[in-house]
């Protein structure tokens, strides 16, 4: 699942509706307990800044978003910053060694969407599109992979391996000579043409890995096949995360748990391709991309736990 689906305001109205007094006698004796659960939670294992400052959002309820004035819980989604209760400077902001592109699918729900979290934490570094306005990587698609899982998904460890099959110049005669078996012809065209694929790819090393951007898809999966369908997406290399289980609250009904919700997907990924490709340790570098994920899993699975369906 390249999509999650969360929205705040929803939340808060499910707790509310057991009434206050209960909510708050509920989450006063949930601060006493230490589930035996959360040794099985990953996400309790995250390196993250202080979430103090969504506690007293969310004691405080919801806020006025400084740019539209929507009354939002934690951000609005619209508008991809914090509310009034959520000070820009307490927020954490994490550095990608990449650029990431979203591509939201239009009749997705906006607050129902992870991709914005992605947006407030690494501001700098991601863009979200609304499809069908996406940009043409035709001539960098040897720069550009997707994550998206299908017959013809690598994994995070073969990325440099199936771009460094396009040509020299970087642009492949067409879609079919992309990501596919190597010719044998393209082994002249290199000086050092004795090696093999993988040797060259480590002789390049030096230069930097060439994959310099991420493009995800933002939908549920019933609404995914007309994005990937889109003829701008074809001939880019398609990678597909298949070891990681996701935490998601609203996972979709009859998918594997392998399939991520959208900053699930992203901060996955840059863990891989931070050991993998830049075969550095990786040391908690973008475990703030789940700084908002995590907090919400939390108050689900507390508010799942008062009302008994845990």
């Amino acid at each position: 699942q390249l999509t999650m689906s969360l929205n705040s305001s929803t939340l808060l109205n499910e707790e509310n509706a057991q009434g206050p007094k209960r909510n708050t006698e509920c989450l006063e004796s949930l601060e006493l307990q230490t589930p035996s659960s959360f040794q099985d939670n990953p996400l309790q294992q995250l390196q993250l800044a202080s979430q103090e400052v969504l506690e007293k959002a969310k004691k405080s309820g919801r806020s006025k978003c400084p740019r539209c004035n929507s009354s939002r819980m934690f951000y609005c989604y619209t508008c991809f910053v914090p509310v009034e209760t959520v000070p820009t400077k307490e927020i954490p902001t994490v550095k990608l060694p990449l650029k990431i592109d979203i591509i939201k699918h239009p009749n997705e729900t906006d607050g129902k969407s992870t991709a914005v979290h992605a947006k407030l934490l690494a501001p700098d570094d991601v863009t979200i599109y609304k499809y069908p306005c996406i940009p043409e990587y035709g001539e960098k698609r040897h720069e550009i992979a997707l994550i998206f899982p299908g017959p013809n998904s690598v994994s995070v460890k073969d990325i440099e391996f199936h771009l460094q099959k396009c040509t020299k110049k970087g642009v492949c005669a067409s879609d079919d000579d992309c990501f596919r078996e190597p010719l044998l012809k393209q082994a002249k065209i290199e000086p050092d043409e004795e090696k093999s694929p993988h040797e060259c790819i480590s002789s390049s090393k030096s230069e930097g890995t060439r994959l310099k951007k991420i493009v995800f898809i933002d939908s549920t999966w019933n609404q995914t096949n007309k994005i990937i369908t889109d003829e701008r997406l074809q001939g880019l290399l398609q990678i597909e995360l298949k070891t990681r289980k996701t935490c998601f609250w609203r996972h979709q009904k009859g998918k594997p748990d392998t399939y991520l919700s959208t900053i699930e997907a992203i901060y996955y990924f840059l863990v891989d391709y931070h050991q993998e490709i830049l075969k550095e340790s990786y040391k908690g570098q973008y475990d703030n991309l789940l700084f908002f994920f995590s907090f919400m899993h939390t108050l689900i699975k507390d508010a799942k736990c008062c009302s008994g369906k845990e």
